[in-house]
């Protein structure tokens, strides 16, 4: 049994025509590409993977991030998944929906506002998921959660997605 690591890049993510963030580079020394997540308007930004050797159980979504003004607060971030089997599964692939979201609040731990954070998401709401499924990756701040509390954008810098191939 092993654990299958799969990145997101923010550089290959795929958007709505409304509600998405923006690309950003900061940094000093070296680039830092992100998604600026708005701290008022909820934004999403997709991807779309295949669950390669996928055995069984939940996903884990973790999202590196960092505040772009705030030193406090809540970000709450939200994962959702679609997964279609090739050949197998009829649904239209332009209409399918996603599962029903799974959400983590993560606490900005304080003293510098470009802090890097890791945020872990479990996805259990797994769409009937199966090995070597397509599996489009629903990534967004719900920036209209009472329990988001921090101000000024969120950043995300890398989205990695684990599971085990047993």
């Amino acid at each position: 049994m092993a654990t299958v690591y799969q990145s997101l890049d923010p550089g290959a993510a795929q958007f709505l025509s409304t509600s998405y963030p923006a690309m950003v580079r900061n940094g000093t020394n070296f680039p830092v590409y992100g998604l600026a997540f708005d701290a008022v308007s909820d934004e999403a930004a997709f991807w779309l993977i295949r669950a390669v050797n996928y055995g069984s159980g939940n996903l884990t979504v973790n999202l590196d991030w960092y505040a772009d003004t705030a030193s406090s607060g809540d970000v709450v971030w939200s994962v959702q998944i679609a997964a279609i089997t090739a050949d197998t599964d009829t649904q239209d692939v332009e209409t399918k929906s996603l599962a029903t979201a799974n959400t983590v609040t993560d606490t900005h731990l304080g003293t510098t506002a470009q802090r890097l954070h890791r945020a872990s998401v479990t996805v259990s709401n797994l769409d009937s998921l199966a090995a070597n499924d397509d599996v489009w990756i629903r990534i967004s701040r719900d920036a209209d959660n009472a329990a988001d509390t921090m101000t000024g954008d969120a950043i995300l810098v890398l989205a990695t997605v684990t599971y085990s191939d047993a």
